[in-house]
């Protein structure tokens, strides 16, 4: 049916993750096929012949691990829409079960993003930051209990981890207000979770990995012109984690600049992704239509 209606490119936005539709691919269904958005690094196969990236998830040194060929949009790959709506609803902290006072933590991310070394060096943070908590998406009951378990190995009061159940959408970007720093994960970066943060004026703190699912923070970081909130290495992640918590003034200037780039950094910018996606979808046509082979190209 695909072949009958004349399809000249086919994204695959799922890749190999659950409910995948790879065999489609495989059998080729347009001519040109590309990797997209749902599987952060190449699907090694033949059949794919282009992988939308940037030049943070994806340094042109590392092109060579990837069958795909890459397309460099040149802000961040990920698309987000500047128009997704945040509840008016006014949550406190109280009924959120956070602190009244104290420095609050986040990270929304799905629990098993939380390694072990991940999780010590947020211990580790939270010593350091007296009367701060870490708030937590809560999956499911076990992993809450497991977490706690781990914070108390690590002489942390498991009272300071704090979970948040799931609701819908524009009230989850509506309690974010309520966090003072968003922490990245590593080695799987927030991607959607940190986009969501940063849509609801919640700075996130990232430190970029080797992959590609690694580098994403850094990635919506230099698109929403906050490259400060890159650390360099994890011990750097540490010491801004405590540093940020023990300056107030300089938490809310970065606060101020996420507030006013979110209208203007290219990250929220739809109509300026839709341009340079189209203008990729553009070339890739004209080679094919060349009798070319497909090509990395940067937009």
């Amino acid at each position: 049916m695909a072949r009958s209606l004349h399809i000249d490119i086919a994204l695959d936005l799922k890749g190999f993750t659950k409910e995948s539709r790879t065999g489609i691919f495989a059998l080729r269904v347009a001519p040109i096929q590309v990797n997209y958005l749902g599987y952060p690094g190449t699907m090694g196969a033949d059949y794919m012949d282009y992988l939308i990236a940037d030049k943070v998830v994806i340094p042109p040194s590392d092109q060579q691990h990837y069958r795909e060929k890459i397309v460099y949009l040149p802000d961040s790959y990920q698309v987000n829409d500047a128009r997704r709506q945040i509840s008016d609803r006014v949550f406190t902290r109280q009924e959120l079960g956070l602190p009244s006072d104290g420095f609050v933590y986040c990270c929304f991310n799905n629990n098993y993003k939380i390694m072990p070394d991940t999780f010590a060096r947020w211990m580790r943070i939270l010593q350091q930051v007296p009367r701060s908590v870490l708030w937590l998406l809560e999956d499911n009951a076990q992993a809450a209990t497991n977490l706690r378990a781990e914070a108390a190995r690590c002489n942390i009061d498991p009272a300071r981890l704090v979970f948040a159940k799931r609701m819908d959408l524009p009230d989850h970007l509506a309690r974010h207000r309520q966090a003072d720093l968003f922490l990245d994960t590593s080695p799987y970066n927030a991607h959607t979770t940190a986009s969501d943060a940063l849509w609801a004026g919640l700075p996130v703190l990232s430190c970029p990995g080797r992959t590609f699912a690694g580098r994403v923070g850094a990635s919506l970081l230099a698109a929403v012109g906050l490259p400060e909130l890159i650390a360099p290495t994890p011990v750097a992640y540490e010491a801004l984690a405590v540093a940020l918590a023990t300056a107030p003034e300089r938490l809310a200037e970065i606060r101020a600049k996420l507030a006013g780039n979110r209208q203007t950094a290219p990250l929220f910018n739809a109509g300026r992704f839709a341009r340079h996606l189209e203008a990729a979808f553009t070339t890739m046509l004209a080679r094919h239509e060349k009798g070319l082979p497909p090509e990395a190209m940067e937009i």
